[in-house]
């Protein structure tokens, strides 16, 4: 998704090529906290039902973010390779479009992370049973065709129901099956402002490179409908972002404390009049702090979810 802090093309050739430092710029840490969040919600839920329980919570957290990895990995090499990663690139620099990283050693990394990944996968498929082999599977395949294969889906349009899947219902339902043995209608609820402000990060991305995008055959949804598609599909998803949690309130299926989340409004309202006012590399940081905002609010709502123990 994005760098807390990015870094910078004229910063680039200051990592050697192949180092320790080209890899991390590969892995994306800030993107952590993306795979991280849909995991304390989802715990959250357990909490909640009193069906917590510690090693799972930690096999699926090690889990998501080796996947998150894996996905950064394949989202470097496959954009580069289908020409959306160029030198006229506004984004963070990716390793495989700066050459701090061979393809080959970009596609041989991922192999390796996504087998890290299934081996926090096979230890939940110990304990939550053959469903975990099914949701490994398919988050393996979609990270790999997001922007890979014959169909990839972030150039058709798709990156957004994607991200809304497995960073919303995917990961907090999972989280909360692979410890409490079934998913509970909480935690169904709870994905969706966790998909949804996830979501975003990729309309900031998408609605800053739409011209970029045009070029490379992307067929987001701004290049689809304009600028303002993206714009609107923010507020979008900020209202089911900050509704859920008012209508888990309002129907008694939380404590008032659910509402914590509220606190994180007025900078979220401030990001959307940035989407709808900046351009260009200008969004950059806008893009940064949508991530730093479904960071926060996971974690705002992961303790008022909690505080109904």
């Amino acid at each position: 998704m994005t760098e807390a802090r990015a870094i910078t093309a004229a910063e680039a050739p200051a990592i050697e090529p192949g180092s320790k430092r080209a890899w991390l710029l590969a892995c994306r840490p800030a993107t952590l906290t993306a795979a991280a969040t849909p995991v304390a919600v989802g715990t959250a839920c357990c909490v909640a039902e009193n069906s917590f329980a510690l090693w799972p919570a930690l096999a699926a957290l090690f889990g998501a973010m080796f996947l998150q990895i894996g996905s950064n990995f394949a989202n470097d090499v496959f954009d580069y390779e289908k020409g959306a990663d160029t030198e006229a690139r506004l984004g963070p620099t990716r390793a495989v479009q700066s050459g701090l990283l061979q393809p080959s050693a970009v596609r041989r990394g991922m192999v390796v992370v996504f087998g890290l990944a299934s081996v926090f996968g096979a230890y939940l498929t110990w304990v939550a049973g053959p469903a975990v082999i099914a949701i490994g599977i398919a988050s393996i395949v979609c990270a790999i065709a997001y922007t890979g294969g014959p169909y990839p889906l972030g150039y058709h349009g798709l990156g957004d129901v994607f991200v809304m899947i497995f960073f919303g219902f995917v990961a907090v339902c999972g989280t909360a099956l692979v410890q409490a043995g079934s998913v509970p209608a909480l935690a169904w609820y709870c994905a969706v402002p966790v998909g949804a402000l996830a979501t975003n990060i990729l309309v900031v991305n998408n609605v800053r490179d739409q011209a970029t995008d045009v070029l490379a055959g992307k067929r987001t949804l701004p290049v689809r409908f304009g600028r303002r598609a993206g714009i609107a599909e923010y507020g979008l998803m900020l209202a089911l972002a900050y509704g859920t949690p008012l209508m888990l309130f309002v129907r008694d299926q939380a404590p008032v404390s659910v509402l914590l989340p509220w606190v994180t409004l007025p900078g979220a309202l401030i990001l959307w009049r940035r989407v709808a006012t900046q351009r260009g590399e200008a969004l950059n940081p806008t893009l940064v702090l949508t991530a730093k905002l479904l960071f926060g609010f996971g974690l705002c709502f992961a303790v008022g979810i909690s505080r109904g123990n």
